[in-house]
């Protein structure tokens, strides 16, 4: 099975349903709106500028995750 990997325009929505364990780390960061209805159709690219996020960083530490599992 391929590995699971997520880049910047990857919709929140897309990435719980990749790997729900996703969710705590964007709420470690502030990113509270998971459930937000309009969340689920803001890429990650998005998302991490709204919260001042480097979004490169934020895919590099998500896939690391994912490739961690």
């Amino acid at each position: 099975m391929a590995e699971a990997r997520v880049s910047k325009e990857t919709l929140i929505g897309e990435l719980l349903q990749i790997d729900a364990d996703i969710a705590p780390i964007l709420m470690g960061i502030g990113m509270h709106c998971l459930g937000c209805p309009a969340s689920q159709m803001e890429s990650l690219e998005e998302a991490a500028a709204v919260h001042g996020i480097n979004a490169d960083d934020l895919v590099d530490e998500i896939n690391n995750f994912l490739a961690s599992k």
